[in-house]
């Protein structure tokens, strides 16, 4: 009789005791009902709660549960790929810990999967329990990132999909050190499709994110995928050094018809800081490209690993035998 196909899926957690036992409850349900074996991912980002503690109950109680504890917190991205480089399914499902992504969906990727694509997306129609600035913004980031970037990176998209093998095997490759993961996912290309869904409040507990750590985030994404800024401060830079070139001559043509007996202070200050606050601006948009390509020339490695327990099933696919990961391609 034919092996059945593994399905990983991969759960980062940070400070989520509040929640994970509720979630582990419901995504059990939720496969007992597939006629796949499963192995559940949890990935411990450093939490100072009782996650770590929590998650060991379930690996005990669970023999689908792998727990792959970080020596500290790395950050969701780090720790998505942590779950992606261990992750040993012929296909992968990424969730959030949070219940805002209902597990319900992912029998719904898991059939688009076996249709043939090798990249399921749960796209948000709705976005409820979140406040209208955080829509607000969620929903220009979204779009702008959309029309500067080369990349065709899906609005309204989490993390939240499946993923086939092979499609695993070429994110693993990846060893940048700023990761913008819903860019990455759509840079790999291959067959994608967007399954929809509404978006569910938080169960439990508080989000990590708050606007500083999005403002970053969205910083690492604009940065990642596209050199937009950049030609925008260049092309910025020429408007206004024209602008003022056009205003010096109208000023040596009015001295000359008309004589200038009293100096122009006014308005020498306002073009002084217009040019001084461009060049500032032109200058922080280098900087940030600049320490992008500082931390990434250090090679450090993504991550440490200060305990790795995988599951029963773990060892049990042929995907596990057959996969290219980090630890031949990339250090951990």
């Amino acid at each position: 009789m034919d092996q059945r196909q593994l399905i990983s899926i991969v759960v980062p957690a940070f400070n989520e005791e509040a929640v994970l036992p509720q979630f582990h409850q419901t995504i059990s349900e939720v496969l007992s009902e597939q006629p796949f074996d499963f192995e559940i991912v949890y990935i411990n980002d450093g939490s100072s709660d009782n996650t770590l503690g929590i998650i060991n109950e379930l690996r005990q109680a669970d023999k689908q549960v792998t727990l792959i504890d970080l020596s500290r917190n790395f950050g969701k991205e780090i720790a998505l790929t942590a779950g992606l480089q261990k992750a040993a399914g012929d296909a992968v499902i990424v969730i959030d810990a949070d219940l805002q992504d209902p597990p319900e969906l992912i029998p719904d990727l898991i059939r688009e999967w076996q249709n043939g694509y090798d990249v399921v997306y749960a796209q948000r129609t709705h976005r409820k329990g979140e406040s209208l600035f955080k829509r607000t913004t969620a929903h220009f980031f979204y779009r702008i990132i959309q029309r500067i970037s080369k990349i065709a990176i899906p609005e309204d998209t989490g993390d939240f999909r499946i993923l086939s093998r092979r499609a695993v095997n070429a994110l693993n490759t990846f060893g940048e050190q700023h990761r913008f993961m819903k860019g990455l996912f759509a840079w790999i290309g291959y067959s994608q499709k967007a399954v929809h869904y509404q978006r569910d409040p938080r169960h439990a507990g508080e989000t990590k994110w708050n606007y500083w750590k999005l403002w970053n985030f969205a910083l690492d994404g604009i940065t990642s995928f596209t050199t937009a800024p950049l030609k925008i401060s260049t092309y910025l830079g020429l408007f206004t050094a024209a602008s003022a070139f056009v205003y010096g001559i109208y000023m040596v043509i009015e001295t000359l018809i008309y004589g200038n007996p009293v100096p122009g202070y006014p308005s020498l200050i306002v073009i002084i800081l217009i040019l001084g606050g461009v060049q500032l601006v032109a200058i922080g948009i280098l900087g940030e490209y600049l320490g992008r390509i500082f931390n990434e020339t250090k090679r450090r490695p993504l991550y440490f690993i200060n305990e790795y327990l995988p599951s029963q099933q773990s060892g049990s696919s042929q995907a596990a035998n057959d996969r290219t990961t980090e630890d031949q391609t990339y250090p951990q």
